[in-house]
């Protein structure tokens, strides 16, 4: 069958899966109906905010059935869905459907995961790659079961991390990737040539986790440990896998010390540079060191860690020296 005579359901929600829709649009793919989340109240004032996959839709697919349902179950949803006569459902960044959504489709449906599966399987598979000092990742695309990101693989793209990445540029990175990779998946769903491969099962203990992010996975020190307990590159790693956002944190000294002798902070960016041989001894245990005007360092286990960019709680993010320019460590 031709993939552009496909009737395609596309299904997600933030920026990540704007790009696949826009490829499939521009391609000229026939895309019969869009799914996405309720709008919902949202930053400062409640004001009500539309998915980035609605405000696109609305623009670049007029006329086109937008969907946002609130249970997935509901049988108003389920017959809306089913009036759409899809051949094939495409899932980004959505949410976990029920059978009867997903065994619709007479191609079935296929997710796009931001991992090499079957690693990095659960929500948040670009900070944790990062985190977890990754050289390397990628996006799959595959079919949907009744297991969370553990169909049959159809299509999987590497794309290399470097030392200075950040979960933002690797986002950025497969974001393009992915893209491409739903258009391809397409193409051979439609010709037969794409044919689906269990997951490996392997040794679970292999297998690297993507859990959500909480607050806590973003704390750089934990209450009963110090700087020094930590090797510079472990802290360097949370700190890039959690930039732009939500960001790696740490108590963090007052300004002055006086009123207010400890707050937090988050810290957006940095660089790490190894101890010279006579600063390993001095600097274990020296907390934050400052020259008043260009850096801002803390001494870890095997290096120091320098801020280069930091958020300080209730203030606006700033580059390093405009920081010190207006606070006294």
């Amino acid at each position: 069958m031709d993939a552009k005579q496909l009737r395609i359901v596309y299904m997600g929600t933030p920026d990540f899966a704007v790009e696949p829709l826009r490829r499939l649009v521009e391609g000229g793919y026939n895309v019969v109906g869009v799914v996405t989340v309720p709008d919902k109240p949202a930053g400062r004032g409640l004001r009500v905010q539309e998915s980035a996959v609605k405000r696109y839709a609305s623009v670049a697919l007029p006329g086109v059935p937008l969907l946002q349902p609130v249970k997935l179950k509901d049988p108003e949803f389920v017959a809306s869905f089913e009036a759409l006569y899809a051949d094939l459902a495409i899932v980004v960044a959505f949410r976990m459907l029920p059978e009867i959504i997903w065994g619709m489709p007479e191609y079935g449906t296929f997710n796009l995961h931001a991992s090499l599966l079957p690693q990095y399987r659960g929500a948040a598979p670009i900070n944790w790659a990062v985190i977890n000092g990754e050289r390397r990742t990628g996006v799959t695309t595959f079919l949907l079961n009744r297991e969370i990101d553990a169909g049959e693989i159809l299509m999987q793209r590497e794309l290399p991390i470097s030392d200075t990445d950040t979960a933002g540029t690797v986002h950025d990175g497969l974001m393009m990737l992915g893209a491409g990779l739903v258009v391809e998946t397409v193409e051979g769903l439609a010709a037969g040539t794409v044919k689906s491969l269990a997951q490996p099962s392997g040794d679970e203990g292999m297998l690297r986790p993507a859990p959500k992010i909480f607050k806590e996975d973003g704390r750089l020190v934990a209450g009963d440990k110090t700087w020094g307990d930590y090797p510079v590159r472990e802290l360097y790693n949370k700190v890039r896998g959690l930039s732009p956002y939500p960001g790696a944190w740490c108590d963090f000294p007052g300004n002055g010390g006086s009123a207010a002798p400890w707050t937090t902070a988050k810290i957006l960016a940095a660089h790490i540079e190894p101890f010279t041989s006579d600063q390993r001894t001095q600097a274990m245990g020296a907390g934050f060191e400052t020259d008043g005007r260009r850096w801002l360092r803390v001494a870890c286990a095997d290096g120091w860690l320098y801020v280069d960019r930091l958020q300080v709680a209730g203030k606006r993010a700033m580059e390093v020296e405009e920081f010190l320019r207006g606070y006294r460590i």
